[in-house]
């Protein structure tokens, strides 16, 4: 028996739900001003709350979007953006049956994959979903960071409005693209917490845009923190990068050009960057680049096995068959043949078997099933099959969101 249900969230009770998921994550109490204006970002759609006689103990929320996988292909996401349970009602099962319904009603409703950043990592492996992108803070010193003079070089930036920031960044973003596996789309509602009140008019963020040959290509957005006392009044700002994006290799690297060049910093910091984003080799001293922290930037659950096995590439190797376990979704639970032509069930004998987590760890490259192997979460039937599952998998750029939700 349970004292509670869990149940689709009514719209009368988004503010509730939006109250509880902030003392679950230890935030202060949200302002009538600020729900007057943000609350447009918390819809009732796709929420799913535990419930004790009407009253709300427990939220876990999500957005529909897309993300990119391996060869190109866009798939649909659920991005699962808001996850808390009252801290007198845990561990009795809350968390468990709202996570069950919200996996149920993606399921249902055709999203392949779903995707979330993990408050507590040791929390949601038993719901499906693995570590499968990495990103990394990086610190560049002030002034001794130069970029040496082979680095691409062209284009201008200039510094928009506000006002400019709030109308013309969504744009640019979608022009951009997803032009690596694991970034997802930004659609309307994610926008005006997560950016304008940060770069807007009652925001603190400063944003810059890069404009080449075919127009506006790149943006950053920053904010800096002062750091000087009445003991080091010459100390530097720390200049913090919160979101950067670039079409190519020429606009990302006038946006750091740009950066470097912003006067009274010590330090520019960036986290969650890809893992293999070359600033300390763009560097005439790449000492002067130091990465602080690898941490995990986007966890991955698959809720349809097939079609999301079936919509990635490959890189040429014999086949594997992976037989796949799925507690909580036990249709994807079976044997699939992996292959350059692509991905299909198949009642085969099974070369490697893993649980759907792992499967999220391995599915956008980052982890090689040798590692996963060795970390004790790939079982090898056939040993050989691990280095034909490596080449398989692997891709040339390492998978990165750049999105935080």
């Amino acid at each position: 028996m349970t004292d509670f249900d869990v149940r689709p969230v009514t719209d009368d009770e988004r503010r509730a739900t939006f109250d509880l998921l902030g003392r679950a994550l230890h935030s202060n109490r949200v302002s009538d001003d600020f729900w007057a204006r943000y609350g447009v970002s918390w819809p009732a759609a796709h929420k799913f709350g535990a419930f004790d006689g009407g009253v709300p103990i427990g939220i876990t929320s999500s957005f529909d979007t897309e993300i990119a996988v391996p060869g190109g292909a866009v798939l649909p996401l659920g991005a699962v953006d808001g996850v808390g349970v009252r801290a007198d009602r845990t561990r009795r099962g809350v968390l468990t049956a709202m996570m069950a319904a919200q996996l149920a009603d993606f399921a249902a409703r055709g999203i392949t994959l779903a995707a979330l950043h993990a408050s507590e990592p040791t929390i949601y492996g038993r719901f499906g979903y693995g570590s499968a992108a990495l990103g990394k803070t990086v610190w560049l010193s002030r002034p001794a960071a130069r970029l040496h003079e082979r680095v691409p070089a062209g284009g201008d930036v200039r510094m928009l409005t506000p006002q400019e920031a709030v109308q013309e960044i969504p744009g640019l973003y979608r022009r951009i693209g997803p032009y690596r596996a694991g970034m997802i789309g930004r659609p309307e509602l994610w926008w005006p917490v997560a950016h304008d009140r940060q770069a807007g008019p009652d925001g603190s963020h400063v944003v810059a845009v890069h404009s080449g040959p075919d127009g506006d290509d790149g943006f950053v957005v920053y904010d800096t923190i002062d750091h000087r006392t009445p003991e080091s009044p010459d100390e530097g700002a720390v200049l913090k990068v919160r979101d950067l994006h670039a079409a190519d290799a020429v606009a990302r690297a006038a946006l750091w050009r740009f950066l470097l060049s912003v006067d009274l910093v010590s330090v520019v910091r960036a986290r969650y960057r890809p893992v293999d984003e070359p600033l300390a080799a763009m560097l005439t001293d790449h000492r002067h680049a130091r990465t602080t922290a690898v941490e995990d930037d986007l966890w991955l659950r698959p809720v349809d096995v097939a079609a999301a096995l079936a919509a990635r590439t490959y890189r040429p190797a014999e086949p594997v068959v992976l037989a796949v376990a799925d507690r909580m979704l036990p249709a994807n639970t079976g044997h699939y043949e992996v292959g350059p032509g692509g991905a299909r069930r198949t009642d085969a004998a099974a070369d490697l078997a893993l649980d759907v987590d792992t499967l999220g760890m391995l599915y956008l490259g980052q982890w090689s099933a040798t590692a996963l192997a060795e970390a004790g979460r790939i079982a090898a039937h056939d040993p050989a099959a691990l280095g034909r599952a490596d080449e398989l998998f692997t891709t040339i750029a390492a998978p990165w969101c750049g999105t935080l939700f």
